[in-house]
C-alpha cells in the first residue's frame, strides 16, 4: 500500500527545511547544531547521503577522518557524506538538495505497491521501503529542529511530522521506565508532554514488564512534565538532563523520576 500520509508529512518537512535555508548566511550554515559535530551545513549532506541512497544513486567514495562521535557502521557512512561537503559553500549543498529532493518527489509520487513493499533494512532493522520511509519523517523533522536551534529560528514543531516523530520515540518509554529505571514491579508512572505536541503516556510495570496502561493510573510514583521540544530533545540526545532541568517537572517519586529522565536517550 502506498504510504500516502507518510508521503505528505516527509516532503512538508523538506519544503520546510528548504524554506529555512534558502534563508541562510555563510555564516549561519557553519554553525554548530547540537547533533555531535555537526554544522547545520552537515545536517543537510547527511540528509542528502541517505536520500541519495534510497534513491539508488552511489555513495560517496570519500573516505572521512576518524571522529569521536561516529559510533558504527551506519555513522561511518553518514559521515563519508557530511565530510565530503564541509568544505563547500552552504548555498552550493543547498542546490545539491533541492535537486534531489524533486527527484525523490517524482519518484515516490510515480511509484506503487511493489516499490514501498520493497524489502529492505531500515534503521530499526529489516522492513520495507514504507517502513524506511516512516523513519525518514522522524530522522529529517529532527534535523530540521536541530537546524532552528541553532540559528534561533523555531518553528514547525506542531506539524503532523512533529506529532508522528514524537509518537515513535513513545514507543521507547517502556523500556526506559522498566529496563533502565528499574521502575518498581506492580508500580506505575505518568509521562505528561505538554505543547506544544501533547500526550499523556501511563505506563506501568506488571510481572517484572513495562507496558503501556490504558487508563490514567490514581496513584503514579511519579509524574513528569516536560514540553515536546524538550522531549525531542532529550530523546535524541541533544540535551543532558541537567541542561533540561528548567523545562521539566516532577510530583511523586522525584528520585525515580531523575533515574527515567537521565535514561531517556532513545536516539543516536
Amino acid at each position: 500500500m502506498i504510504p500516502t500520509e507518510v508521503i505528505e508529512m516527509l516532503f512538508d518537512t523538506l519544503d520546510s527545511m528548504t524554506t529555512l535555508c534558502e534563508s541562510l548566511t555563510e555564516d549561519e550554515w557553519k554553525t554548530q547544531t547540537e547533533c555531535p559535530g555537526w554544522s547545520v551545513q552537515d545536517n543537510i549532506s547527511h540528509i542528502i547521503g541517505t536520500e541519495r541512497m534510497l534513491q539508488g544513486l552511489p555513495a560517496s567514495t570519500h573516505q572521512s577522518p576518524t571522529f569521536d562521535w561516529v559510533k558504527n557502521p551506519i555513522g561511518g557512512f553518514n559521515e563519508n557524506e557530511v565530510d565530503e561537503r564541509r568544505s563547500k559553500p552552504g548555498a552550493e549543498v543547498l542546490a545539491e538538495f533541492k535537486d534531489l529532493i524533486a527527484l525523490r518527489k517524482e519518484t515516490l509520487e510515480s511509484s506503487g505497491d511493489d516499490y514501498f513493499g520493497r524489502e529492505m533494512i531500515t534503521p530499526t532493522g529489516p522492513g520495507t521501503m514504507a517502513d524506511f520511509l516512516d523513519i525518514r519523517v522522524l530522522d529529517i523533522w529532527v534535523h530540521e529542529q536541530d537546524i532552528r536551534r541553532a540559528i534561533d529560528r523555531p518553528g514547525n514543531n506542531d506539524s503532523p511530522a512533529a506529532a508522528h516523530t514524537i509518537g515513535r520515540l513513545i514507543r521507547t518509554l517502556p523500556i526506559v521506565v522498566g529496563k533502565r529505571a528499574k521502575t518498581p514491579d506492580g508500580e506505575s508512572v505518568v509521562i505528561h508532554i505538554t505543547e506544544p505536541i501533547r500526550r499523556l503516556v501511563p505506563i506501568g510495570v506488571k510481572n517484572g514488564r513495562a507496558e503501556f496502561l490504558s487508563e490514567l493510573p490514581t496513584n503514579p510514583l511519579v509524574m513528569i512534565d516536560m514540553d515536546s521540544d524538550t522531549f525531542v530533545r532529550l530523546a535524541n540526545g541533544r540535551c543532558a538532563p541537567a541542561q533540561c532541568a528548567d523545562h521539566i517537572s516532577m510530583a511523586g517519586d522525584t528520585e525515580l523520576g531523575k533515574v527515567i529522565v537521565n535514561n531517556f536517550g532513545m536516539m543516536i
